[in-house]
């Protein structure tokens, strides 16, 4: 199969089902020229990975100018050098050790155990629905001392946000209210900002606003900025990974029968559904320098897509690399949350995902307290879990059935 035969990433039959497209180009066409999005797609484990990693400054996130401050404002993500070095330093000690610890797992507990109990008693739930897409945004205005009255909008927000990301043919419509929602949460969130400068509460919102670096603060728009990232970045993805990991489970009862009795394989089973179904499929960078990879050559000033969704599979990396198999031995747990993954779902390198402790927080909470709600949670008759999704990707529904404990 020549480049030219390789089912295109904007085409209906990559939509469907990306994963025997992501062989081909991984096998034939390990860098192809997308003229659509114009960018070089790379797909290989070891080229997404040096991308990542990227220690001589070759590749740049430059490429966020135009695809998330037309939404977000400028984020740390666009940041380099001291710069980026003094705001990661401002935001990260709360997403990690004590603070995540004491703070948040009780706010993600409680969020969870209140969701679950509309659905405890009825037998029936729609993972999706009932439970994946609501915790993380709930958590997150939770955690930022917002109105959880106001989950409706956070949802529109972040939905406007991941689908002006992926808006990859370039629709005018979705590139409209992606920028509609910069304004929209600006008018919100500045004035809220503010208010707590003056009145500080122990919300992270409040230990933002009081953070400091090197003599250096956050503005209100740097402040803004970042929610608006953590709401996007951490409502659609953590949303899809509890949806993937309980369709990958289901599909799997020996799986899903050892997790339930030893659930400190929960952290196995997220690592492992970030590898096979991740949350996200295509990351981009910007070169700085001709490089040189597998197939060729990215000229300076190219926009690479980094194909997560295709690395993940590389059967030069992982070994049955198709099947789920949270007991895998090539994929390592331990360090599956931190800057030395040796997945790509979280990135690498000086922007390794920031929030990759509080996602998995999110999921053992999530998954421990629906496997005590649900022992003998099952699909519903007939349902075969869909993935929909092309930037991000996840289950569109998962309707389950289970005996309510105690009844």
């Amino acid at each position: 199969m020549s480049t030219a035969q390789v089912p295109d990433i904007l085409s209906p039959e990559f939509a469907a089902n990306p994963y025997p497209v992501y062989r081909a180009m991984r096998e034939t066409a390990p860098l192809i020229w997308h003229e659509a999005t114009q960018s070089w797609i790379v797909s290989r484990y070891a080229d997404v990975e040096r991308v990542f990693k990227d220690k001589e400054a070759t590749f740049t996130t430059a490429n966020y100018d135009w695809q998330l401050e037309p939404v977000h404002g400028r984020t740390i993500l666009q940041m380099s050098g001291r710069e980026h070095a003094v705001r990661r330093a401002l935001v990260a000690p709360a997403f990690r050790g004590s603070e995540l610890q004491d703070k948040f797992l009780p706010v993600i507990e409680r969020n969870s155990r209140d969701l679950i109990d509309t659905f405890r008693d009825t037998g029936s739930a729609d993972l999706v629905a009932d439970y994946a897409t609501r915790l993380p945004v709930n958590v997150i205005a939770d955690m930022l001392g917002l109105d959880k009255a106001d989950h409706a909008r956070f949802h529109g927000w972040y939905t406007a946000v991941i689908n002006f990301l992926g808006n990859l043919a370039g629709d005018p419509d979705v590139a409209a209210a992606g920028e509609r929602t910069r304004v929209e949460f600006a008018q919100y969130m500045i004035p809220v900002i503010q208010e707590r400068r003056e009145n500080p509460g122990d919300d992270l919102l409040s230990t933002l606003c009081a953070a400091e670096v090197d003599g250096v603060r956050m503005s209100d728009e740097d402040i803004k900025a970042f929610c608006s990232l953590l709401l996007a970045a951490g409502g659609e993805t953590t949303d899809k990974a509890i949806a993937s990991i309980f369709a990958n489970l289901l599909a799997n009862p020996d799986q899903l029968a050892a997790v339930r009795a030893d659930r400190s394989l929960i952290a196995r089973a997220f690592a492992e559904t970030l590898r096979v179904t991740p949350p996200v499929h295509m990351i981009m960078r910007q070169s700085a320098v001709d490089v040189e990879l597998t197939g060729g050559t990215v000229p300076a000033g190219a926009t690479v897509t980094c194909l997560i969704g295709a690395a993940g599979r590389d059967e030069s990396r992982y070994k049955d690399p198709d099947r789920f198999d949270l007991f895998r031995e090539d994929l390592t747990t331990t360090t599956a949350f931190s800057a030395a993954a040796d997945h790509l779902s979280f990135a690498l390198g000086r922007h390794f995902c920031v929030g990759a402790l509080l996602a998995k927080a999110e999921v053992e909470t999530g998954v421990n307290q629906l496997l005590d709600a649900m022992p003998d949670v099952r699909l519903a008759e007939g349902f075969d879990p869909v993935e929909r999704g092309v930037f991000t990707r996840g289950p569109q529904a998962l309707p389950v059935r289970f005996t309510p404990v105690g009844s």
